[in-house]
């Protein structure tokens, strides 16, 4: 299985310390080297603030069979080109996990059908994590509730379609709750967005959270080999003779 892990990693992921300090060479690499120490073929990708994600080139998204896609606040910079592709590709089979803020993300939008939008208060607060579908495989050998330290508040109404599956639900400290872990099918891709991962908290080195990412490409690794998205075709002759 080959995956690939797109962020952003613009002038202000370099120098911010409290970033720095969790993500030293950056969000894209703490993540390529999880996937990769788990022993899967990992590229890591990234966008800067004077690109449009162009870096994800078709080459790349035509072998990956898992995009892992972290995004924050240059959503609107990806090109609708690539959204495009990125869709066309999930129809056809690839395995797409949106992190975090993510969810503004513009394939994530596209393949949604919805705004995405949420409510959201930036403070360091604690996170409890409940597993609300304990036996899908992404929750496999979890407990069932994990406590993260220090998060980014994301809260109700969340505007997405309706999830095949709510994995966990998140509990914070200020008394909102959140979907904090869905998953959708659209065509022959699998789909999982997950909350948890504000760029200057350490939740992308809580085992648990660690250990969740891991179930999550391997439930959403294609079965077969991706290919182009099902079309409309002509059929000719009935199952059943038409009187």
């Amino acid at each position: 299985m080959k995956i690939t892990v797109f962020s952003e990693y613009g002038e202000g992921f370099r120098t911010n310390e409290e970033i720095l300090k969790q993500h030293p060479r950056g969000l894209h690499e703490t993540l390529r080297e999880l996937f990769e120490g788990e022993g899967f073929e990992t590229k890591a990708v990234y966008q800067d603030d004077h690109e449009d994600g162009g870096r994800l080139t078709d080459e790349i998204l035509q072998e990956t069979d898992v995009l892992v896609w972290w995004g924050h606040c240059m959503h609107e910079a990806v090109s609708d080109a690539l959204v495009d592709k990125i869709a066309a590709r999930v129809l056809g089979g690839m395995g797409c996990i949106f992190l975090h803020s993510a969810h503004m993300a513009k394939p994530f939008r596209k393949l949604m059908g919805t705004s995405c939008t949420l409510r959201w208060r930036e403070i360091n607060e604690r996170e409890r994590l409940w597993v609300t579908a304990p036996y899908h495989p992404i929750a496999a050998g979890l407990p069932d509730r994990i406590e993260i330290a220090h998060e980014e508040m994301y809260g109700e109404y969340f505007d997405i379609p309706k999830p095949d599956e709510v994995v966990f639900t998140g509990w914070f400290q200020g008394g909102e709750v959140f979907r904090s872990g869905v998953t959708y099918m659209r065509g022959k891709g699998k789909i999982f967005y997950f909350q948890p991962g504000h760029e200057s908290n350490e939740s992308y080195h809580n085992e648990w959270v660690r250990k969740i990412l891991v179930n999550a490409v391997r439930w959403a690794a294609p079965s077969e080999p991706v290919g182009e998205p099902r079309c409309c075709f002509f059929v000719g002759d009935p199952p059943e003779k038409i009187k």
